[in-house]
Formats: structure tokens, C-alpha cells, sequence
């Protein structure tokens, strides 16, 4: 669960100027509401690969891993080998 708090914090503090008003649910995709776009989501690998140290390649650069917190909890959960 310590992801997923991690990931909201850092969406709402990074994208949402710390705008709690609208919920973010785990399910959101963040391209589809508008939340990121792809420099957003550059700078959400980067805060993954420092947070959880995990490196993300090319190829793992796609939405089932990085378009919502859930996805991105389990991508960080199938890197790191950890239950999330």
C-alpha cells in the first residue's frame, strides 16, 4: 500500500498543485482525465526509478504499466520482485 500512497502523493503534489477537491481513484487513466501527458509521464518514471530504485526500459513505457496508480503500483511491484 506504502506505492500507492507514495504515487498519489507525488500526482496530486507534481500535476494536481495539491488540488485534493477531485478524486484520483486508483483506476484513473492519467491521459485519458487529462492528469499527464508525455512529459508527465517521463518525469513520473524518473520519480520511480529514484523512489523504489527499479529501472524502467523503452519497452515497459506503456500504459498498462504507467496510466494509473494501480498499473504503476504493479509494474513496481513486478520489477522490484516485492509484494505491494
Amino acid at each position: 500500500m506504502e506505492v500507492k500512497s507514495e504515487l498519489r502523493r507525488f500526482i496530486v503534489e507534481n500535476f494536481l498543485f495539491g488540488n485534493t477537491e477531485s478524486p484520483l481513484g486508483d483506476d484513473d487513466s492519467f491521459m485519458q482525465k487529462g492528469i499527464l501527458d508525455s512529459t508527465g509521464i517521463l518525469e513520473v518514471v524518473s520519480f520511480i526509478e529514484e523512489k523504489f530504485g527499479i529501472a524502467v526500459d523503452d519497452q515497459d513505457l506503456v500504459p498498462e504499466n504507467l496510466d494509473s496508480i494501480n498499473n504503476i503500483s504493479a509494474f513496481v511491484s513486478r520489477k522490484s520482485g516485492a509484494k505491494v
